[in-house]
């Protein structure tokens, strides 16, 4: 439709500039191994497999050789994503093309080539944290086997963010990393660690101080619960902390609370010395290091521009996605935080 007309008073000055509206920039998808979906789907593919391998083992030990041995079990299995072809489209005719550049200095064609390019990656926010269908276990925080875990009370019986003892704080999301990299198997090797909440109670964090006698650095007394957090987790184990925000997980925690998602994006097997390595069977190639993911066709949304009747035009743009995977539960840790 045609851009509203204005009445303006002349003489007069109009700022070239515009203020434009401010989304939230989300940082869910540092959340993903790869720091990003992963551009492997094909035209038409409908569903996602992921080949898994197990493998038991048994060995028979005596001083006189056995008559019947034992051996091992290796199993191969799949999972499984479904994926989403995500279309939407805008129409417009010379007469909007005129009147937006003539009244309000805006091309409109780019105007509404960035506004379905944002509305796709909405969807794929949501589609990444909470799946397009969440009763089949899509998105992260519906990952069946996933850590969950609702921050305690600490010793001044206080369950809130707002008014928990800091020190108390820093430790507790201390020991969530510290449980996480021991469910994958991954504690004595630095690792990228990645944490996602709202604003509110991640925000509190990056500004509440510790108490000196419960972390102390050069100037004790001003670290904050993320520093003592971030410095901790570097200097004891080399892990480098990626801390970012997303508001849609206001309320998505146990009985209201926030959500805070942690997670361990990426592993590697670690080995021990040679010919004494109990883990030399995941040297096997090839091997898959993510631990969660999500997958699409393109970068960036495919743009099928074609005329209409009286002149007009029409933009069609689509993208096929899967929803967020979590392919090993137990590097995702969700975390319910009341505000």
């Amino acid at each position: 439709m045609p851009a509203p007309a204005t009445i303006t008073l002349s003489p007069s000055f109009t700022e070239p500039g515009m203020i434009m509206p401010s989304a939230q920039a989300s940082h869910a998808f540092e959340l993903l191994g790869g720091r990003g979906p992963m551009i492997k789907l094909g035209e038409g593919d409908l569903v996602v497999y992921v080949n898994r391998l197990d493998v038991r083992t048994r060995i028979s030990s005596g001083q006189t050789a056995a008559n019947q041995l034992p051996g091992i079990a290796i199993t191969p299995s799949k999972i499984s994503t479904a994926t989403y072809l995500n279309r939407l489209r805008a129409e417009w005719d010379h007469h909007d093309s005129a009147s937006y550049s003539r009244n309000w200095n805006i091309n409109l064609q780019a105007a509404y080539s960035l506004g379905l390019r944002q509305a796709h990656v909405q969807l794929e926010r949501n589609a990444l944290l909470y799946g397009i269908n969440p009763s089949n276990g899509e998105g992260l925080i519906n990952t069946a086997g996933a850590y969950t875990v609702t921050l305690p009370a600490d010793t001044n019986s206080h369950s809130n963010v707002t008014l928990y003892d800091p020190g108390q704080l820093a430790q507790w999301l201390i020991q969530q990393v510290i449980a996480l990299k021991t469910r994958t198997n991954q504690l004595g090797t630095p690792r990228r660690i990645t944490m996602v909440g709202p604003q509110r109670t991640l925000g509190f964090m990056e500004g509440e101080i510790v108490q000196v006698t419960s972390f102390q650095r050069v100037g004790a007394g001003s670290a904050t619960i993320r520093l003592e957090f971030e410095k901790v987790l570097a200097e004891a184990g080399g892990d480098v902390l990626t801390w970012g925000y997303d508001d849609t997980l206001i309320g998505k925690g146990a009985g209201g609370t926030d959500m805070v998602i942690l997670a361990l994006p990426d592993v590697e097997p670690l080995h021990g010395p040679a010919g004494l390595d109990t883990n030399v069977f995941a040297g096997l190639e090839p091997g898959l290091n993510f631990t969660t993911a999500m997958y699409q066709d393109m970068p960036a949304p495919r743009e099928i521009i074609a005329p209409l009747t009286a002149g007009a035009t029409d933009l069609v743009s689509e993208k096929r996605s899967t929803s967020g995977w979590g392919l090993r539960p137990e590097a995702i840790s969700l975390l319910s935080l009341a505000y």
